[in-house]
């Protein structure tokens, strides 16, 4: 049995996290543990797979199974798998080898830094389980082309293995076991994701035993605790109680929150949970934007803010997420990025601050958090009057009433990549989405008011505002995505209109543009970023890095915008491609990007706004 494009998702809370291929053969330089040392960032791996051997009467046999070049392995792991089953998304697989049943489940204590192993063995004769795994010392975004340089330090129950700058993970055997002199040998790995994107895709790691598990014929088990950090002290069984037990209340709290209790809505509940972790810097809650390769950043925080707090009930964390973005806010902009050092933050980003408008509004409609509005509606007007004063990044209000954003080589909206000094999707002037993010900004600053019995501040430059927006859809079918300073309009069909639209009163140009969008951006798992019948389309996405970036926002798949579509359509059969896909790629969750036409998941298989999106999504259509 082989499956290599599924993979599993555990995570402590800290940005550290586990990551496998369902039957655990390593496909990326992300699988295995991967421990923050400076939560959520600066991630380093220490700990591959598991190495285990088993022996019955003299016949041996191993339960791993490594690729080493192209579909060539070493181990017999996949040959006697019975099944790989997920229960509120943990793990656990069971094989059969030997007459013997092993079976394994796997899960992260939260905040620990640690990853357990749990074996349970239904033995027919004598026999032994040798344990050990392979190990590195790296940055998760790098490989190795030689043998690491560890060393191994045993006392009474444990294993500690240290190598280069913060390496010290630590191993312990919850079991009556023979120890094994270490000796670390080189294992060679293909790594076939990263070979897909084009990155370097041939690691080296050390393949060591370290423990023998001898067991007599009947039902067995014990546990092993692979500790990234180097001090995590627990009962690995009490764990695991409390772990399920933490993740059926995730469950509970998301049913009772939204009325909506069914499978979708627990599976995409606890799937939200691995992206809100703690930052160090800042002491407070953030968002990982994606998993295995991102940090937290402020624009998908916001964005995904709704699906994965509100939506789930999780109010303490909204409220945390909101208060921390506001107390770094400076000129109107609230953090694109924290400085892993604690030093500050990145401001580069125009959408982050107006997103954060719907953010707080959909907070206190969920909570009735009126004292939270009073304490920060001050601060909410202040960023407006500086949004519209001008800041960074010639950030400033036009003539029109519009916000205007943008400069040479910076770019500030959502479709922000570049290429060098190349800007794949230049969007400088007045964006469609940034321009009804900002009236809605206004709007909820204004409502907010009249709810605490304040005056409106903002209804006269709102009237203007939404006067020029028509600029954006005269004489077109289709709105356009970006008015320039100098009035002229580009013309792509993207789904930026459809942002724009689920924050306007526009029914006319709605129906208008829902009838382009199904025809030319819409797809089972999302809305393309660009129309197929624009010369700059592209229909893949894939290959090395250069081709994937020039692609990202040219027609590639963002499964996110279906919140916007849903908003407006207010259709649940658009749902049912991504629903389908909960048991693909991430299994539970929802990938960053799908190619346009040939709709293969790429990009990240856990992404946050994915998952919120269509969390809150279902849940909108399945409520109204």
């Amino acid at each position: 049995m082989r499956d290599f494009s599924r993979e599993v998702l555990l995570t402590d809370g800290l940005g550290g996290f586990s990551l496998s291929t369902l039957h655990g053969v390593p496909t990326r330089s992300y699988s295995g543990l991967a421990v923050s040392f400076t939560p959520p960032v600066e991630r380093h791996v220490m700990w591959i797979a598991a190495r285990e051997t088993l022996a019955v009467e003299g016949r041996r046999t191993t339960l791993h199974a490594f690729e080493v070049a192209p579909l060539a392995f070493e181990g017999e792991g996949l040959g006697c798998v019975e099944r790989v089953n997920l229960t509120d998304l943990l793990p656990e697989r069971v094989q059969f080898a030997l007459g013997t049943r092993v079976r394994r489940r796997a899960f992260m204590p939260r905040h620990s830094g640690a990853l357990v192993l749990l074996y349970e063995v239904e033995a027919s004769e004598t026999g032994s389980l040798t344990l050990g795994g392979l190990f590195t010392d790296r940055d998760m975004h790098a490989v190795r082309d030689e043998l690491p340089a560890l060393t191994f330090e045993r006392d009474a129950d444990s294993v500690t293995i240290r190598g280069g700058r913060f390496l010290r993970v630590r191993l312990r055997c919850e079991a009556d076991v023979t120890p094994l002199e270490p000796h670390a040998s080189p294992q060679r790995l293909h790594l076939r994701a990263e070979a897909e994107r084009g990155e370097a895709s041939t690691d080296v790691a050390a393949s060591v035993d370290l423990w023998r598990v001898t067991f007599e014929a009947g039902t067995h088990r014990f546990a092993l605790v692979i500790d990234g950090l180097g001090d995590a002290s627990f009962d690995p069984w009490q764990a695991w109680q409390d772990e399920t037990a933490r993740r059926r209340d995730l469950v509970e709290r998301a049913w009772s929150a939204t009325g909506v209790r069914d499978e979708v809505v627990a599976t995409l509940a606890v799937a939200a949970d691995a992206f809100l972790v703690r930052r160090e810097s800042t002491n407070s809650t953030s968002v990982i934007a994606g998993y295995p390769w991102f940090a937290d950043w402020g624009r998908d925080a916001m964005i995904a803010l709704r699906g994965l707090t509100l939506v789930t009930g999780r109010f303490e964390e909204a409220r945390e997420l909101l208060e921390t973005f506001l107390r770094y806010e400076q000129e109107g902009l609230v953090p694109n990025n924290f400085f892993d050092d604690g030093s500050g933050a990145g401001y580069n980003t125009v959408d982050g601050s107006l997103w954060l408008f719907v953010a707080f509004e959909a907070y206190v409609h969920a909570t009735g958090d009126e004292a939270f509005a009073r304490r920060h509606l001050p601060q909410l007007r202040r960023m407006i009057d500086d949004l519209a004063r001008g800041t960074r990044f010639s950030i400033r209000l036009h003539d029109s009433g519009l916000l205007r954003a943008g400069e040479k080589g910076v770019q500030l909206t959502w479709m922000d990549v570049k290429i060098h000094d190349w800007v794949v999707t230049p969007r400088h002037g007045r964006p469609i989405e940034i321009a009804a993010l900002w009236l809605s900004a206004l709007d909820v600053h204004d409502r907010l008011a009249a709810r605490l019995g304040e005056a409106p501040a903002f209804e006269a430059l709102r009237a203007k505002g939404r006067a020029a927006m028509s600029a954006f859809w005269r004489n077109r079918s289709f709105p356009a995505d970006v008015l320039s300073d100098d009035g002229s309009l580009d013309t792509s069909i993207r789904p930026n209109a459809l942002l724009a639209l689920s924050h306007l009163d526009a029914a006319d140009v709605t129906a208008r543009a829902l009838l382009t969008a199904r025809r030319d951006l819409l797809t089972p798992v999302g809305l393309r970023t660009l129309s197929p019948t624009d010369e700059r389309y592209r229909p893949t996405f894939g290959g090395h890095r250069f081709v994937r970036d020039s692609a990202y926002h040219q027609g590639t798949v963002w499964p996110w915008l279906i919140g916007a579509y849903t908003d407006l359509a207010r259709d649940p059969s658009a749902l049912s491609g991504l629903v389908a896909h909960l048991s693909e790629a991430g299994v539970g969750s929802v990938s960053e990007v799908f190619g346009g036409s040939d709709l293969v998941p790429g990009g990240c298989p856990f992404q946050a706004w994915s998952v919120a999106e269509l969390l809150r999504a279902y849940v909108q259509t399945r409520s109204s």
